[in-house]
């Protein structure tokens, strides 16, 4: 475990250039780095996941005019970066022929997915290493997400070489992901960038309808982000065999073996910061099914029950 000062991002630094996989802070979740130049840290990183090999991973960068010595800009892409960047939004783009990035983490498409994250522990670990770095969610493949560095010990234990404990993330849910390697653009993983704020600069952007075996960005798998227990939506009420996930006001909260609230308030952005974590400790609680209310799918609500239906989708 990494202290966020200089000398314990120097260290992180080298170990990421060592081949190392390194897991640290973004404002969405944590990230499982490694770097995306190294094939083997990249093969690391699926090996560490459990991860299919087919779904590809994000390459974190520093700045703007680092990405665009990783990927084909347009000027969609220009427009979005410029406003959005750092932040938690994702660009799926072309991946240039002689592109030095592992072709592991496209995963053997010919595009590549690329974001200039906004915590600024991410931000100097970039610097301190020098290189891009591929970072997926920094827990077993499928699972909830890490918002924190326990959550990554408990997920990962020693699969990973160091955790760089930089708190609680901000956002609590992965990054918006759009597509511009076609002349329409698509929203493949909604986020807390939300798509009429994109639209306001490039136009209508379509929803994917992708095939689920072949994602071109994380996040599309049909079950994913699943905790162990399973997960039914929409639920009004809790038997008292289930663990309760419910968002707003408790005095309409019937039933339920153990309960969390998302946000008592009803506040989509701080129920999206717990949403992981809460997940995580109903699972824990030892249910084998965890009943949620409905989530208003609006805003960053999107997002959210966008993770809760590839939650609660069936196993493979």
């Amino acid at each position: 475990m990494l202290p966020t000062t200089p000398a314990g991002i120097a260290r992180a630094g080298e170990l990421l250039r060592a081949g190392a996989l390194v897991a640290f802070p973004t404002e969405t979740v944590y990230g499982l780095g490694g770097d995306a130049t190294d094939d083997c840290a990249v093969a690391a990183i699926f090996a560490a996941k459990g991860r299919p090999q087919f779904n590809p991973l994000i390459a974190h960068v520093a700045d703007v005019a680092t990405a665009q010595a990783w990927a084909r800009f347009d000027d969609r892409a220009l427009e979005l970066a410029h406003q959005f960047w750092p932040g938690p939004l994702t660009l799926v783009l072309p991946r240039p022929a002689d592109s030095p990035l592992s072709l592991l983490v496209s995963a053997g498409l010919d595009s590549v997915a690329i974001r200039v994250p906004g915590h600024p522990v991410a931000q100097a670990l970039l610097r301190a290493a020098g290189r891009p770095i591929a970072a997926p969610s920094a827990n077993r493949s499928g699972a909830v997400s890490p918002t924190t560095p326990y959550h990554v010990l408990e997920s990962l234990g020693d699969r990973v070489d160091a955790v760089v404990a930089g708190g609680k993330c901000a956002v609590g849910v992965e990054s918006t992901v759009i597509d511009l390697t076609g002349p329409e653009p698509v929203l493949l993983r909604p986020g807390a960038v939300l798509p009429d704020e994109m639209e306001r600069l490039i136009g209508p952007i379509r929803l994917s309808q992708g095939d689920p075996t072949a994602p071109k960005s994380p996040g599309q798998l049909e079950s994913h982000y699943a905790p162990n227990a399973a997960v039914r939506l929409n639920a009004s009420s809790a038997e008292s065999d289930e663990a309760f996930l419910t968002f707003g006001p408790d005095r309409f909260v019937f039933g339920g073996a153990s309960r969390l609230n998302l946000s008592p308030q009803g506040d989509l952005n701080e129920a999206a910061a717990n949403l992981f974590s809460h997940l995580r400790q109903l699972d824990q609680s030892g249910a084998g099914r965890i009943a949620v209310m409905p989530i208003p799918d609006e805003g960053l609500g999107v997002a959210i029950n966008d993770r809760l239906r590839r939650a609660a989708a069936p196993r493979p």
